[in-house]
């Protein structure tokens, strides 16, 4: 009974479609002889799937596997009507461009009915005088222009479509922001004959958000500001002029929101002191301090009065954090191969190349979000609760129980846990285990054991199992 219900809808909706595929005209009634036969249009060619019906009797698995061909031949239909990829739309306001000068802009993807909108910041760190903004320009060109961008792009992770890949996220408005103005999305100035290149990357989202009202986003009622690494940044410098923007415009209902995906970085002293010649072998504090002039970058307000002459300090999470008003959920790793990277600690004995730097960007979170756990709870998990609880905290009602927003793994080491991606070498890119990393960045396993009073081949017991 059920698998006759199944094929009845599936049936239907195929009439449906194929009616839309040729113009909404009926489709030509079939001959009684021969058997059900389901036909769909691909492009110019036509393929039939032929229904026997004595299958459920005799096998259900042959007859399954008839409606796993049905439904593969409607996939085409469900694929024009839901059109997973997000469009390249460019700013109307045209002065404000990439670093060359190229106009800046963003993907969408609307979801009609919805009232919630994602809008995601790109990643790719930044450049902070004229000669590694040159040498960027050339091997990173697209984090720097527009003139190479597609048309198109398909929504990952937590811009996916697919509740499968994005349980609670999928049916939102999804906004994609490609990273073109090298300046950790803090900039206002534009290009000079002195700098070479425009710094924009504040006013692009304000751009961004102004264009979006036109396009359904005046109706909102959530807004998520996220971002990975540089993005992630990002969301933390701007979720607030975000908001104050929305409601200077008097959209004051609409709930502003930030999520930071491996932006939250620390100003710690380097582990090598090495010349400042790029963002790899500057400290963080002394690439940002010259950014931050180079790009007249901006900071949120209540940051800058606390660090007045010294801004570039909220540029860095645990500092700003303290300023910004808008609710914020953070997530990073413990051990950020990008933080121990500008802390020149690198997983190999050799200087980071620019492929390698690349690969480094690429380990945001949101990558692995559907497996990396924290205590049995998946980051999509986390984050729902998270939503939850901002929604019942505005209702006066109290916290769900048993859904978690605040997660420390309490691994000590990297990699013990198990869901965590794996640990490769950035050189050759072969996997390391937990002690080849340690030695890759220097721990003597003998000291150590000594310090802990343990016998050495107990603690490379431990390191192994990642207890």
């Amino acid at each position: 009974m059920v698998s006759s219900v199944l094929l009845l809808v599936l049936m239907q909706s195929g009439a449906l479609c194929a009616r839309r595929f040729r113009g909404g005209r009926n489709p030509q009634p079939r001959r009684a002889p021969p058997p059900p036969t389901y036909r769909a249009d691909r492009g110019d060619t036509t393929e039939s799937f032929p229904l026997d019906f004595t299958a459920v009797e005799e096998n259900m698995n042959d007859f399954m596997t008839q409606v796993k061909n049905l439904a593969q031949s409607l996939y085409p239909c469900s694929a024009q009507k839901l059109d997973y990829d997000m469009r390249l739309n460019f700013l109307e306001n045209t002065s404000v461009t990439c670093n060359d000068g190229s106009p800046a802009g963003y993907y969408l993807k609307e979801s009609r009915g919805s009232r919630r909108w994602l809008i995601f910041l790109e990643g790719g760190w930044y450049c902070f005088n004229k000669e590694n903004c040159d040498s960027r320009y050339e091997t990173m060109r697209r984090l720097m222009s527009s003139s190479k961008w597609p048309q198109t792009k398909t929504g990952t992770g937590i811009l996916s479509p697919l509740p499968e890949e994005n349980p609670h996220w999928w049916n939102a408005n999804m906004v994609f922001i490609p990273y073109c103005s090298s300046d950790v999305w803090s900039g206002v100035t534009a290009k000079t004959e002195q700098s070479g290149y425009a710094f924009m990357g504040s006013l692009i989202i304000q751009e961004v958000l102004k264009d979006l009202l036109n396009k359904g986003l005046d109706n909102a009622k959530v807004l998520l500001l996220a971002g990975s690494s540089a993005g992630g940044t990002g969301v933390l410098l701007n979720v607030d002029r975000v908001a104050e923007l929305l409601e200077g415009l008097g959209h004051t209902g609409i709930q502003v929101r930030g999520l930071s995906d491996s932006g939250w970085f620390l100003d710690n002293k380097q582990y090598h002191c090495t010349d400042c010649v790029d963002t790899v072998s500057c400290a963080p504090t002394e690439t940002i301090k010259r950014g931050i002039k180079y790009w007249g970058g901006v900071v949120p307000e209540k940051c800058k009065q606390a660090h007045e002459g010294e801004e570039w300090n909220c540029f860095f999470g645990y500092r700003v954090f303290p300023s910004i008003k808008s609710p914020v959920f953070v997530v990073q790793w413990l051990f950020d191969e990008a933080q121990l990277t500008v802390d020149n600690i690198q997983l190999t004995g050799q200087p980071v190349q620019e492929g390698q730097w690349r690969y480094i960007q690429n380990l945001e979170i949101f990558n692995y979000w559907i497996d990396v756990q924290v205590k049995g709870t998946s980051l999509p998990r986390a984050l729902h609760c998270w939503d939850r609880s901002l929604h019942d905290n505005r209702n006066n009602k109290a916290p769900p129980k048993g859904c978690p927003v605040h997660l420390i793994d309490s691994c000590p080491w990297p990699h013990c846990n198990p869901t965590c991606p794996t640990i490769r070498d950035q050189f050759t890119g072969q996997e390391m285990n937990v002690i080849q990393f340690l030695m890759h960045m220097g721990f003597d396993v003998q000291k150590m054991a000594q310090q802990q009073g343990m016998d050495p081949s107990k603690l490379l017991g431990m390191l192994s199992s990642g207890s």
